[in-house]
């Protein structure tokens, strides 16, 4: 996420003007709109016009609206954010009042307000929205996908980008294999134009340049994780040598990245087993997914060997941090992200405010 412009004051209103980049950049946008915030973006509305005689003709028309969120719809399998509410601005289309959806779109700038005090609603940039806010800005592209994951069986590939925050499916490759036979080679021309057809795919989403120039680029790689039940990946990876021996050289550059590992199926449930690999975890060490399933793990263990430690219920959470529970106590706070979205704006500020009253480890 690009940030092109930042208005937000010390009281905590304001407006940000932010471009999505990346399919991920959808998901930031849905932890930053919350209900009751203004948000200001193109749209594509359908307008219907009479004429003198009484006819009537529709056409579609690109428009700047300004609405009031009411809803929001995140559709994470296309990374897709649908925003609904009511117009505020008139125009020669539109009057105050009408409700309309705006579908955010990669590369075109939105802007964001979140009214404080009085004669705003909602409640600002609080420190929920600012962090979410420094968590979607991309500083120089730093935030790529840390990895590129295949997972993948016979006639089975699914192709995810691993992010800081989110994991991507970007393609499904699919085909039918036959059985193996006894003196047949369907079996095998088949998976080698699988294996081939994936390729293909994941340097297309890669964008990975295979012209005999970019031998001698310095880019660096992310890492390729080739996961599946049995020798499925590393037949995958030989073929991928056997590529850069023969007809692209280019590829040779990839091959120090790869790494297999091992997944009970090709499915794409599966990919949470080898996030869980020890090989993987140590490859993606620095990502907030990781850093929060160590959190997770150590908070099962330590509920399993201690289970009265732990407190439940927003009251009894509440008591425990005015007792000193969390931060110096060496407890830990675990809110979920659901609650800073409530859409009952005292609701969302008590949670805030308790999430913020101690630093939290």
């Amino acid at each position: 996420m690009r940030l092109v412009k930042n208005k937000i004051e010390y009281n905590g209103a304001g407006s940000v003007t932010l471009i999505p980049e990346e399919p991920e950049d959808m998901w930031h946008a849905y932890n930053l709109i919350v209900p009751g915030d203004v948000l200001y973006a193109t749209a594509i509305r359908r307008v219907t016009t009479t004429g003198t005689t009484g006819s009537t003709s529709s056409s579609r028309v690109r428009l700047t609206l300004e609405i009031r969120v009411k809803s929001l719809d995140f559709d994470p399998q296309n990374s897709q954010l649908h925003v609904s509410g009511q117009i505020m601005n008139e125009t020669p289309h539109t009057k105050i009042g009408q409700h309309h959806t705006l579908d955010l779109e990669l590369n075109r700038q939105f802007t964001l307000e979140k009214g404080s005090g009085p004669d705003g609603e909602g409640s600002g940039w609080d420190s929920v929205a600012v962090e979410a806010l420094k968590d979607a800005v991309d500083e120089g592209g730093n935030r790529r996908a840390e990895a590129v994951a295949v997972v993948m069986q016979e006639g089975l590939a699914h192709i995810c980008f691993i992010g800081q925050h989110r994991t991507i499916l970007k393609q499904k490759v699919e085909m039918s294999v036959p059985r193996k036979r006894a003196g047949g080679s369907d079996h095998d021309k088949t998976m080698t134009k699988f294996y081939q057809t994936t390729l293909d795919t994941l340097l297309r989403h890669l964008e990975f340049n295979t012209s005999a120039t970019s031998m001698s680029t310095s880019d660096p790689i992310r890492p390729v994780l080739l996961a599946s039940p049995g020798f499925i990946a590393t037949s995958f990876q030989k073929h991928i040598q056997s590529v850069a021996n023969t007809s692209t050289p280019a590829l040779k550059r990839l091959l120090p990245s790869i790494v297999v590992v091992h997944s009970a199926s090709g499915y794409l449930h599966s990919l949470t087993e080898v996030l869980q690999s020890p090989t993987v975890k140590a490859l993606l060490s620095d990502t907030k997914h990781a850093r929060e399933t160590k959190l997770m793990d150590d908070f099962n263990e330590q509920l399993r060997k201690e289970t009265n430690r732990a407190t439940y219920g927003p009251r009894e959470v509440e008591h425990a941090v005015d007792q000193g529970a969390v931060g110096r106590g060496g407890g830990v706070l675990i809110i979920s992200n659901r609650l800073f979205r409530a859409q009952d704006v005292a609701e969302r500020k008590s949670y805030i405010d308790t999430a913020t009253r101690y630093p939290t480890p």
